[in-house]
């Protein structure tokens, strides 16, 4: 290793003895792509996690992880002679040069909608070089599966929406919303057992997709909005918990009595909204 190499150039030179197959790590030699595949994902939703509350000493910690990750797939790529780091990075410069022809180059849009119109044409173009053609999986191709259902859902109507297969605005979702409900409602009513199951999963998948369409056209961000929602569910039933434990009581014991636990939900509302938890928290 460098005596005093750059902070960069000491990330990529430990990665390399971490692999060292004569004096590596043995949990580090064992990995391969796939293996670490859980472990991007998850240090990519501490990112967010550590955007969400507000911390920044914790936000450089995570950011160095996912660094890491990166890192990690670079070196087995070179192990395998298919490609560096350093082309990572040359490939993603190259990109965002390629794709801010009005930043980089002599380009000048008129509007946002006339930048987004030339960014997808140009995202077009480089699907067209690497033969992602309608032939071989069409507009959606390009959107992995891997992502999280929301996620997906939000990026699979936003590309159908840039040909124009969309609703004209909320409203004719919200109907769309009502519709759903209905044929939800219908197969919770299904006589056959096996049969209402199928149909329940096929209601409710439909019903969420339309509510990540709704969240679409209201300008939300349905993955951000259900974390958020999460995290004060979270924050209120733990209320709950801290209240009962002043009294001695426990919530299991209550599950014979809806009316107490509405109450208690209530109690715990108030009390959130009386001392509200700091979004640092």
């Amino acid at each position: 290793m460098s005596e005093h190499p750059e902070p960069m150039q000491r990330l990529l030179e430990i990665m390399a003895r971490l692999r060292d197959p004569q004096d590596g790590c043995p949990w580090d030699l064992q990995q391969s792509y796939a293996s670490i595949v859980r472990h991007t994902i998850e240090e990519a939703y501490e990112v967010a996690e550590a955007i969400e509350n507000g911390d920044f000493d914790d936000l450089r910690d995570e950011l160095g992880d996912l660094l890491f990750q990166v890192v990690f797939y670079a070196q087995i790529a070179h192990e395998e002679g298919r490609f560096d780091f350093n082309d990572v990075v040359a490939g993603i410069c190259d990109k965002m040069v390629r794709r801010h022809p009005h930043v980089f180059g002599d380009e000048d849009y008129a509007s946002e909608e006339e930048q987004r119109r030339a960014w997808e044409a140009i995202k077009a173009t480089e699907r067209a070089d690497k033969k992602e053609t309608q032939d071989q999986g069409g507009l959606l191709a390009s959107i992995p599966e891997a992502l999280p259902a929301l996620t997906r859902a939000h990026k699979l109507q936003r590309k159908a929406a840039h040909v124009g297969f969309d609703w004209p605005g909320p409203a004719g979702v919200l109907k769309q919303l009502d519709e759903e409900r209905t044929a939800l409602v219908e197969a919770m009513a299904e006589g056959d057992p096996q049969r209402r199951q199928a149909r329940l999963e096929q209601e409710m998948g439909d019903l969420l997709f339309t509510c990540v369409n709704l969240a679409r056209h209201l300008k939300v961000d349905p993955e951000g909005a259900l974390r958020k929602c999460n995290r004060n569910f979270t924050r209120r039933f733990q209320r709950m918990e801290q209240i009962l434990r002043e009294r001695d009581e426990r919530i299991d014991a209550l599950a014979s009595d809806p009316e107490a636990l509405a109450r208690l939900w209530e109690t715990a509302e108030r009390g959130l909204v009386q001392h509200p938890p700091s979004d640092h928290e």
